[in-house]
């Protein structure tokens, strides 16, 4: 079991943040990759009336983060979750786990889940991963845009050690009832406020007094923001959540690591 370390802090995953959604776990000998996007900035992406502009690249190759043991993709229909160099790199994961539908559209084998369904990853030295699909609502309830999921994570032996990832997705009371159901000790939580034209004036993902309602809920756990930048469609930026954090007495709680650098982090 690895709950504390000698210091008597929890043992969390060792964090590189990559850019956008992306995000290389390492915890328990494992090697997780959230929502892979490696396209240069610059790109475009156009699907119906939808219109994106990647305005940074990765902070690192894909192939410098080799090997992945699984790929955990909140949803694949989105450019900004998956572009076109992610895309081309689900083919190097060993697994990859998204929604249903998703898998259905996916080649690589990849493993469809709905909200609450559990699957496992062996570590090498034997501890298995308990992967559990959590609920996301990818903006106001009356605008579907497909379904998107996102992931908890614990250690069979140590389940009061819970890593989230909220993928793309308001605060609603899905995420009230992950924060119910398990310990969560760090939250990597999708931010930015994103916002897309075609849609209307709906934000898609957490705003930043969101991300403070979401950290409250989840007690004392530490909140990584991710999917705050490197998109033109994003409405609020980090100087936005340290001011919404620092206002509601949370800045202690934040983690931001340095793009590229992997970091570990403290709990």
């Amino acid at each position: 079991m690895e709950s504390e370390r000698g210091d008597g802090r929890v043992s969390l995953p060792r964090v590189t943040y990559v850019g956008g959604p992306t995000a290389l776990l390492e915890w328990g000998g494992l090697r997780l990759l959230t929502d892979p996007t490696f396209d240069p900035a610059g790109a475009t992406f156009t699907a119906g009336a939808y219109f994106l502009r990647k305005t940074q690249g990765p902070a690192r190759p894909a192939a410098s983060l080799l090997p992945v043991d699984a790929v955990l993709l909140s949803h694949d229909h989105h450019f900004d979750n998956l572009d076109q160099g992610g895309r081309a790199f689900l083919g190097q994961a060993s697994r990859v786990l998204t929604t249903g539908a998703g898998a259905e559209r996916l080649a690589h084998g990849a493993v469809g889940l709905v909200p609450w369904q559990e699957t496992e990853l062996t570590a090498p030295a034997g501890r298995v991963l308990r992967v559990t699909a959590t609920p996301a609502r990818h903006g106001p309830a009356h605008a579907d845009r497909g379904p998107v999921i996102g992931f908890a994570l614990a250690f069979r032996d140590d389940p009061t050690t819970v890593v989230y990832l909220s993928g793309d997705t308001v605060w609603y009371d899905g995420v009230g009832e992950v924060a119910a159901r398990f310990p969560v000790r760090l939250a990597l939580l999708f931010m930015g406020a994103a916002r897309v034209a075609a849609v209307g004036p709906w934000h898609l993902t957490f705003t930043a007094e969101e991300g403070v309602e979401a950290a409250r809920a989840l007690g004392t756990a530490a909140i990584l923001p991710v999917h705050f930048e490197g998109w033109e469609h994003f409405s609020e930026s980090r100087p936005d959540i340290d001011r919404a954090f620092a206002a509601a007495g949370l800045a202690g709680r934040l983690r931001w690591p340095v793009a590229g650098v992997p970091t570990e982090i403290e709990g």
